[in-house]
């Protein structure tokens, strides 16, 4: 298994969802690009970091 910890900043708010852009690490392309998080969850978080896992 490999994991992965992915951030995020605010790039935009919707009007129930907050968008936010990956901050790639130096050299390499987004792995996921952009997410969109429900606000009641979201708040006023400038920063997300998102961990993804393969399971293969």
């Amino acid at each position: 298994m490999s994991e992965t910890k992915i951030k995020f900043e605010l790039e935009k708010e919707n009007k129930n969802s907050v968008r936010y852009k990956e901050i790639p690490k130096d050299g390499m392309p987004p792995i996921l690009g952009s997410i969109y998080v429900q606000k009641w969850y979201a708040g006023n978080s400038k920063y997300l970091e998102v961990t993804v896992n393969k399971l293969d």
